[in-house]
């Protein structure tokens, strides 16, 4: 086995598509099999093999882990009990024993099968990884410590229980005491090998991974351990804050060294320990200085960003709280203005370079801010912190430096532009105390007017010819400014502003149109409420020139799908714009789509950039809804565009774009007017059912709902060619799993809402046993809130041969008082757990009928569930009308932003495609309720019900 999948490591690796595509489909098929893994493994040790393909087997293994370890309950577990103890058993040597590069890939499985398996099931990892450290060997003790930084580093982003306690107790009981002595002979060893540059290397990595463990075992809480020897620790933290040896410099100014690497994870720590554990912090004056002397004797160079980034972090987390504000006196406070902010607010050459020869890199940094953030970043963060107790004193302060930036541009603005970008800055960071990309600035600074600030030092740079005299990074800052206080400008500001936004998107800089295009997106996204602030006869004049200047944008970055993927900003922008166009792009739909259809065309040969990707099939969506809800007959006109790429992508197998296929063509075709399946849909339904298909859970939401619509175009035609049988095959296939299980309900939802009455009769009683075996072996809250809405919908679908008592026989038919039963032990606690509006709503519809409309609930045996049951609806009617409030917002134009950095088996739902079901739109809940059981008082059946009940209803 080793041999077959050296050779089909070693092809997926070629640059003939058609060799790598049947090398990984064919290690795909082999996964499962028995023994490959260890294979894998077996593979990455082999010294006999070339080290490009060890490196991409240990890829492959860490990837299997991802997708294979973990055990979903209610499902077949995919690794056999003995492969899973023999990885355990081998795969810590291994890693210690391997190249750096291998080490961290397999560090990540380890931490992956941790993740499952540790303590529980892996009780001897930790005593494993101390009885390899070494002092001897810190080759070997490098594997040792990024094993054990992968495993405890989860504990960062993982949620306070009393388990993740007991897990990290039992961790610092065997790890904490040779962790300590690890790290004082490591420090022994650096100042016996002061002079061995060599030595100091290795030696300076095991301290970065020491420090990198020492915040993931304090990040829960403070440990008793590390209380009990905080003097010694922070004795070695303050040491290596401070220390330097020439050594370990780099010669390349943007080259970051081990001696910066290390500071600048002690400052995450002191920064972690001033914000939780400042009572036990008694060192904190200590470090407050020798971070202060570090920050003003730290150059400009690109090298020291982060360590400059983290330590600022750390003065603004002293800041904030009151308690520290005896520590900033006005003679404090114009020391960090001189000496820490503005010099870190200045603009370097490195930024120059950036902006020019790294555009992307300097848009994403600067609007979204790097992992290790930037120096302006870290800056207005401190200012911010600064604001919250001193803002009329900072304003003061930083007004000085203002007033001479702009004097100094003012002065010869060619010569001096960088002091307008400056004081730009400045403005921004000093004026807004709380602001996001997404969000704007949320709270201002009240000692300044940013709309006199916009008027006079902003609009007139926009107003300035775009390809003018004034430097682009000033055009950017004006730009910014107005991204930045969109919210502080009124609607009539901001439509005076807009053509002069617009007009920047025919700038020559790419950073400059890049700004416009965040500018104008972010505007258009802005709301009023719950509805949008800005519609399309606000924008009317300018929908088409923008349209089309952002497809040139997009698609004269280049003919490669990275190249041309490379700028979510304006790709998020073209997707906008059409969102709020709505119906006006119908005179040039065609062209719309011809571009559109393009880019897909290009970005699915090799999918790049997930944003990208997902606004190009979000703009899609939205063309189809925008032109074909008013014109159906342009419906044909998009399926003879978007087939043939679509059909591509499914043949080639592009797992990445598969759901959004899916997803446009269940739009598609629920917007053809004529009942019955198209001829072009017909031929796709039966592959859509292989259960191949249905393996990827990415493609599972996209399916059913494309299934949904054939369903409600065609659900007899479906049942005269036997094809409900195996629909039926994927619903029990997905309620069977706790990770589907919602997506079986709606499935079977909408059979219910489809097929005929008669149709179903064969398939009734399975389909209830189905449900109820899965009630009864594995319920979970999410299955039950699932089950409560199939069984409201049903109890309010308007169809014939279908009422109360007949899905009351549903159940009944399998059992004698079935349903009976099932309502105590199922219904009644369900409904009275915490439930969403629509829910609310739902349920109190389906409950009122199933009272008033059924005759089986007025039998003897039905009878005592009566109370509970009002007294529940009653209960779920109370719930604030707040909770309620905009059931049916414009959804469809506000898209939630995809941060995810890849696929796997994540699913990107599309807005505009996606239609909620709804069969009680509309309705008051209580109204309803109130006058469905009076008539029902009034009625024959009235008298049969106890007046405890009636008395409930007031």
């Amino acid at each position: 086995m080793e041999a077959a999948i050296v050779q089909h490591i070693q092809n997926t690796l070629s640059v003939q598509p058609d060799i790598r595509k049947a090398a990984e489909a064919a290690l795909q098929s082999a996964e499962l099999t028995p023994g490959f893994s260890i294979a894998l493994l077996t593979v990455v040790g082999a010294g006999s093999v070339d080290a490009a393909t060890r490196v991409t087997c240990a890829i492959y293994f860490k990837n299997w882990v991802k997708k294979h370890w973990k055990q979903i309950e209610g499902e077949q577990d995919k690794v056999l009990p003995q492969d899973r103890a023999a990885i355990k058993a081998s795969i810590v040597d291994l890693m210690i024993s391997s190249t750096s590069t291998i080490q961290l890939q397999l560090s990540e499985a380890v931490s992956t099968i941790a993740d499952n398996d540790f303590p529980n099931q892996w009780t001897d990892l930790v005593p494993l990884l101390v009885s390899k450290l070494d002092a001897n060997n810190y080759d070997i003790n490098a594997g040792v410590l990024q094993t054990a930084h992968s495993i405890f580093k989860r504990w960062r982003h993982q949620f306070v229980s009393n388990a993740l306690f007991t897990e990290i107790k039992m961790v610092l009981d065997q790890f904490a005491a040779p962790f300590l002595a690890f790290f004082q002979a490591t420090d022994a060893l650096v100042d016996a090998n002061a002079q061995n540059p060599k030595a100091l290397a290795v030696l300076f990595n095991s301290i970065l991974l020491l420090t990198k463990i020492f915040y993931s075992l304090n990040v829960q809480e403070y440990p008793e351990f590390f209380e009990n020897n905080h003097n010694i620790f922070m004795a070695l933290l303050k040491k290596y804050l401070v220390y330097a040896n020439p050594l370990l410099e780099t010669n390349d100014d943007e080259e970051v060294g081990p001696i910066e690497k290390v500071k600048s994870s002690i400052c995450e720590i002191i920064d972690l320990y001033v914000t939780k554990y400042e009572e036990d912090f008694t060192t904190l004056p200590q470090f407050v200085e020798t971070v202060w002397g570090l920050l003003t004797t730290t150059s400009l160079k690109p090298k020291y960003d982060e360590l400059v980034s983290r330590a600022i972090a750390f003065l603004t987390a002293v800041a904030r709280p009151v308690r520290h504000k005896h520590m900033f006196s006005n003679d404090v406070l114009k020391n960090i203005c001189q000496s820490i902010i503005i010099p870190n607010m200045a603009l370097r050459d490195a930024d120059m370079e950036l902006f020019e020869d790294e555009c992307m890199e300097y848009i994403r940094r600067d609007l979204e801010g790097s992992e290790m953030g930037t120096r302006r970043g870290a800056a207005t963060d401190l200012i911010r912190g600064l604001l919250s107790h001193f803002a009329q004193e900072i304003t003061a302060i930083v007004s000085e430096y203002l007033s001479v930036l702009l004097a100094e541009y003012a002065r010869d603005p060619k010569a001096n532009w960088k002091s307008k970008d400056s004081a730009l800055y400045l403005i921004m960071a000093v004026s807004a105390k709380s602001s996001s990309l997404q969000s704007g600035v949320t709270s201002v600074n009240e000692y300044i007017d940013t709309v006199s600030v916009f008027a006079s030092n902003v609009l007139p740079d926009l107003q300035a010819p775009v390809n003018g005299p004034i430097e682009p990074i000033i055009k950017v800052d004006a730009l910014k400014y107005v991204l930045t206080f969109r919210n502080q400008l009124s609607k009539v500001q901001i439509l005076e502003v807009f053509p002069f936004i617009v007009q920047h998107l025919s700038s020559s800089n790419y950073v400059v149109y890049t700004y416009a295009a965040v500018c104008i997106e972010r505007i258009l996204a802005l709301k009023s409420g719950s509805h949008l602030l800005f519609s399309k006869s606000d924008i009317q004049q300018y929908i088409q020139p923008m349209l089309l200047r952002l497809f040139d944008l997009i698609q004269n970055t280049g003919t490669t799908s990275e190249k041309l993927a490379e700028n979510d900003y304006l790709m998020k922008a073209l997707m906008r714009v059409l969102l709020v166009a709505r119906d006006d792009v119908l005179p040039y739909v065609s062209e719309l789509l011809n571009r559109l259809t393009r880019i897909i065309e290009v970005i699915s040969k090799n999918p790049s950039n997930p944003k990208f990707n997902h606004f190009a099939f979000e703009s899609v969506g939205a063309l189809i809804k925008n032109s074909c809800q008013s014109n159906a007959q342009l419906v044909a006109e998009f399926e003879q565009f978007l087939f043939p790429p679509f059909q591509s992508i499914l043949t080639q197998d592009v797992a990445e774009f598969m759901p959004y296929v899916f997803q446009l063509m269940a739009q598609m075709l629920a917007l053809h007017k004529e009942m019955g399946i198209p001829a072009a849909y017909k031929s796709m339904l039966p592959p859509l059912l292989t259960p191949a298909l249905w393996e990827s859970h990415g493609n599972i939401p996209a399916l059913v709902g494309l299934l949904e619509s054939y369903l409600s175009k065609g659900a007899t035609e479906i049942v005269q060619n036997g094809q409900l049988t195996p629909i039926l095959g994927v619903y029990h296939k997905l309620i069977s799993s706790r990770m589907n299980d919602n997506y079986g309900i709606d499935l079977i939802m909408s059979v219910y809402e489809n097929v005929t009455t008669a149709d179903l009769a064969a398939f009734n009683k399975n389909i209830f046993m189905l449900l109820l075996q899965r009630l009864k072996s594995s319920r979970t809250d999410k299955f039950t809130n699932c089950f409560l809405k199939f069984l409201s919908n049903l109890l309010i679908m308007q169809k014939e041969g279908l009422n109360a008592d007949v899905v009351i026989g549903y159940f009944d038919s399998i059992g004698q008082f079935l349903f009976r039963d099932m309502f105590i032990n199922v219904v009644l606690p369900g409904l009275a757990q915490m439930v969403g509006p629509e829910e609310r709503v739902l349920f109190i519809v389906g409950m009122t009928n199933l009272l008033t409309r059924s005759s089986v609930m007025l039998s003897d045996s039905y009878l005592p569930l009566w109370p509970e049951l009002v007294k529940t609806v009653i209960e779920l009617i109370k719930i604030p009308a707040a909770q309620d409030a905009d059931l049916n917002p414009e959804d469809d134009l506000y898209i939630a932003d995809v941060e995810e950095a890849g696929y796997q088996a994540s699913f990107a739902r599309l807005a505009a495609p996606t239609k909620k079901r709804s069969v009680i739109r509309g309705v008051d809940p209580q109204a309803y309720f109130m006058e469905h059981m009076v008539a029902f008082k009034n009625g024959p059946g009235g008298a049969r019900i106890s007046p405890q009940v009636w008395a409930l209803l007031g």
